[in-house]
């Protein structure tokens, strides 16, 4: 049976791995930073400032999502027009994701200023940890403006099937991230350590960097000079504006709800303690690389599925999203063994502090069940927005983290005194129901676009 299914599905393994991993690699840099940053802190600075990287973490990633949720709103698009072979559309709605990006960004940065600043004194958490956290967020406030440049070239040459560049950049971004930040924490080569503020000065300065090089690649390659010609700041209209944001919005609400409900649970455990809260940030920053690794895999399912949607190849839409949850399925398996089977060691890469490993050591077992949901139902995301369908995906993860996941971790880490354990067996929960519900939505619309098109 395992053989014929892969004779069967072997050109679409190959096909959608040969497009995902440099997006696995790029979509890692994102987790990279926060994760380099977290390590770098919790070596050098201590428990204190690694609890203020968590809250400022869980907080900054609501933003980061929102904005990297609308730029993929691109992506799809994109991929359509161009199986189309429609090039010029493609330039067109480069310029107005590029505008739109860039004012997102100064909102968010705006919002991160004004608001989360003022509010972090008042969600119950330490005074210490608060005092560390603040300059920290307000240098990753700052970084979301070339962060969202960054994004609309990548999710435009990705949506090309362009890869690979947007895979450099981040790793080389990422190295020097975490040269930065030593340099910048410690204090070396007579520069004063500056601590926790340290990594959120090398975080500003990567992104800008990053910003800079992926817009220069595409504009000056030879690789998108047919798509590019009518690529114009001034041609800004409202049809193709409504297009990226009717995609994009949706998206950023999916993200949103998955990544507050985490968020919301990294400030339920925060006032439990700052020990707990460390090992949240050590054992959810292990499965946020999991994650966003899972989220390169989805998002080249989302230009295979937006591509034959194009084509109206729905035959071969369905095939290689099938795949995509095989390859998903076989990878979060071999990860969720390795969370298990290392739930003691893994801790020992961010800190020392053994009542923060008793704690992650536990979390990552948990985390270890949850791998298969996670990676499910971020693919079954994936597919459905390759082919226009984000409204009622986005009803679905509202339901499954805020409706189930954070009362149910309330419930039994707070109400019932499960302490951290109880909060993630919330988020777990939330997980299986938006892995289940996803894939039966996915069933029903690959099966109505095939039957109405042998009508």
């Amino acid at each position: 049976m395992l053989t014929s299914l892969y004779t069967k599905y072997k050109p679409y393994y190959s096909d959608n791995l040969r497009l995902a991993m440099p997006i696995v690699v790029s979509q890692l840099g994102h987790t990279l930073v926060h994760l380099a940053d977290s390590v770098i802190v919790g070596h050098f600075a201590g428990t204190v400032q690694l609890a203020a990287v968590s809250l400022v973490n869980s907080l900054f990633m609501l933003i980061l999502v929102i904005g990297m949720g609308l730029a993929y709103g691109l992506t799809p698009l994109i991929a359509q027009e161009n199986g189309r072979k429609n090039y010029e559309e493609c330039g067109k709605l480069l310029s107005n994701s590029l505008i739109i990006n860039f004012f997102t960004a100064l909102l968010l940065y705006t919002f991160v200023h004004l608001g989360t600043l003022l509010v972090i004194d008042h969600i119950g958490q330490s005074p210490e940890v608060v005092a560390y956290a603040k300059p920290y967020l307000g240098y990753l406030g700052i970084s979301i403006i070339p962060l969202m440049i960054f994004q609309t070239f990548k999710q435009f040459a990705e949506g090309l099937g362009f890869t690979k560049q947007a895979m450099f950049v981040s790793i080389w971004g990422n190295l020097l991230n975490v040269i930065l930040g030593i340099i910048f924490v410690k204090g070396m080569f007579g520069i004063p350590a500056m601590g926790v503020k340290g990594v959120g000065l090398s975080t500003l300065i990567d992104r800008t960097l990053m910003a800079i090089v992926m817009s220069a690649y595409v504009m000056r390659s030879a690789h998108f000079k047919r798509y590019i010609q009518s690529f114009r700041l001034t041609c800004i209209d409202k049809v193709r504006s409504l297009k990226i944001i009717k995609i994009g919005a949706p998206v950023a609400l999916q993200y949103s709800f998955e990544i507050s409900a985490f968020s919301g649970a990294a400030i339920l455990i925060g006032t439990i303690g700052a020990v707990e809260q460390a090992a949240h940030q050590v054992a959810i920053n292990l499965a946020a690389v999991t994650y966003m690794m899972a989220s390169g895999i989805a998002s080249a399912a989302t230009i295979k599925t937006g591509n034959n949607f194009g084509k109206q190849n729905f035959e071969d839409l369905r095939k290689s999203a099938i795949a995509s949850y095989h390859v998903i399925l076989l990878f979060m398996s071999i990860t969720a063994i390795m969370f298990i089977a290392a739930n003691n060691f893994l801790p020992y890469i961010y800190t020392e502090d053994n009542a923060v490993i008793s704690i992650a050591a536990q979390l990552l077992i948990i985390a270890g069940f949850f791998q298969l949901f996670d990676g499910t139902q971020v693919v079954g995301l994936g597919v459905l927005r390759g082919v226009g369908d984000v409204n009622i995906p986005t009803i679905i993860t509202f339901v499954a983290y805020w409706v189930i996941g954070i009362p149910l971790g309330y419930l039994l880490g707070i109400k019932l005194g499960l302490g951290v354990n109880g909060i993630w067996y919330g988020l777990t929960f939330g997980l299986l129901t938006a892995s289940v519900l996803l894939f039966i939505r996915f069933q029903s619309k690959t099966k109505v676009l095939i039957s109405s098109s042998a009508d």
